[in-house]
């Protein structure tokens, strides 16, 4: 057998990188120039700031493994920094709207420079397996603002977007409103493929897992429906403190992007002003909120182990697998993943190939799904790039599962996904579970 010659052995990794970054060129393909400077919340960035962004943590990387990079202006720097102090004074993310220069069209400049950067910085070294699994983390953080972007633009522009592609709903089939009885003992958690992961998934540990019961499908609509009928928003006695709290702040009654005309629940969202569908995953709901749900449910939150085990351990030859169906990457037939295309939940039932091995429906894609779970790192986790994930283990939870908003290469049955708990901009629902 002949040995893959150097350029072969990179040859996989420049066409991931070319890859990754038509993605992003197509997320913001049709916006007119305006769009791209507004900032509508201290919480999201405008799609200019994403652009350059994904950019400069190229620059970033190509740095740790170059002592002699010279980055490509301290002013973009100073602007691109998101939160990485090591590279000096990040600005503050509530004012990248308000800054006009670099102009669009410099970070355009800007982005295609760093691509021809990139490629010869590929192109010219003799990389080690960590220094290409370094630059790979860069396609994948590229992967993660590109889901950002599409949470954003859907604040931005909702219907006025004009995605490049828009692709039909799969049909539904009818699937039972049960939950599943999974039994418990010791389970090895977290990733065990050979491929990219991050250093949050490492590494394998074991856990001990009390029986359990967990629902076959994400809370829907006309479930969240029944907790908001039955005045779930109106009394203290299901919430958290410090969600309770919030709801009277914020004034929640009912998830984001939900308003009520006419006596009717609407949504606002890429398909327009439309009536509440009862049959889709209920979305932009917030920790507390979900915790609240499974307490007027007389339910909980699944923790992640007992998520991960539901979404990919296989009881029958004791293994696990990386996605709910297998280890073959995720394709239309088997998932709601941004190359869907569909930029919406589907409804429940529309992915049967997907199931997992216990019989859970759609567990990866449509929207990441709340644990109860604390983030922070597994016993014997090692930091893969300082100042990245491990800056970020305290007040966050952990959600599994991935949206209709996350690129197929970055998700995995054992991707752990973490955001605030008040947080619900980003695509978010949640499955119950309980003891037997």
């Amino acid at each position: 057998m002949t040995a893959l010659s150097e350029q072969e052995q990179k040859e996989p990794l420049l066409e991931q990188f070319k890859q990754t970054r038509k993605r992003t060129l197509d997320i913001v393909k049709t916006l007119e120039k305006d769009d791209f400077v507004v900032q509508t919340a201290f919480y999201m960035s405008p799609p200019k700031w994403h652009v350059g962004h994904v950019s400069w943590i190229y620059e970033a990387i190509m740095s740790k493994l170059d002592k002699n990079y010279e980055f490509y202006s301290k002013e973009f720097s100073e602007y691109l920094n998101s939160y990485y102090q090591q590279f000096g004074v990040p600005q503050d993310k509530g004012s990248r709207g308000i800054i006009s220069r670099p102009t669009v069209d410099q970070i355009f400049q800007y982005f295609n420079n760093i691509n021809q950067r990139v490629e010869n910085f590929i192109k010219s070294r003799d990389l080690t397996k960590d220094e290409i699994k370094l630059i790979t983390m860069g396609f994948h953080h590229e992967c993660q603002h590109q889901e950002l972007m599409v949470y954003d633009l859907q604040h931005l522009l909702a219907d006025q977007y004009i995605p490049v592609k828009k692709n039909n709903r799969p049909v539904p089939k009818p699937i039972e409103k049960k939950s599943v009885d999974i039994s418990g003992g010791i389970y090895v958690m977290g990733y065990n493929g050979n491929s990219y992961c991050y250093d949050i998934e490492l590494p394998e540990h074991k856990v001990f897992l009390e029986n359990y019961k967990i629902d076959v499908f994400p809370i829907t609509n006309e479930q969240y429906l029944e907790f908001i009928k039955d005045g779930g928003y109106d009394s203290y006695k299901f919430w958290l403190s410090d969600g309770w709290e919030k709801v009277k702040k914020n004034k929640w009654n009912a998830p984001m992007y939900w308003e009520k005309i006419d006596g009717k629940w609407m949504v606002r969202d890429f398909l327009g002003l439309r009536e509440i569908n009862p049959n889709e995953p209920v979305c932009h709901v917030s920790f507390y909120e979900a915790d609240a749900y499974c307490k007027w449910a007389g339910k909980r939150l699944p923790t992640e182990a007992e998520w991960e085990k539901a979404a990919i351990w296989d009881e029958s030859s004791q293994q696990k697998t990386i996605f709910p169906w297998g280890n073959e990457q995720p394709n239309e037939q088997n998932a709601n993943l941004l190359e869907s295309n569909l930029w919406g939940c589907t409804e429940i039932g529309s992915y049967p190939e997907g199931v997992s091995h216990y019989g859970c429906h759609q567990m990866i894609g449509d929207v990441w799904e709340w644990t109860s779970s604390e983030f922070t790192g597994y016993p014997g986790f090692k930091s893969g790039f300082d100042e990245y994930n491990d800056k970020w283990f305290t007040n966050q939870k952990v959600l599994r599962g991935g949206s209709f908003g996350t690129p197929k290469m970055s998700i995995r049955g054992s991707y752990r996904n973490f955001f605030r708990l008040d947080e619900r901009w980003l695509f978010c629902g949640f499955r119950c579970a309980e003891n037997p």
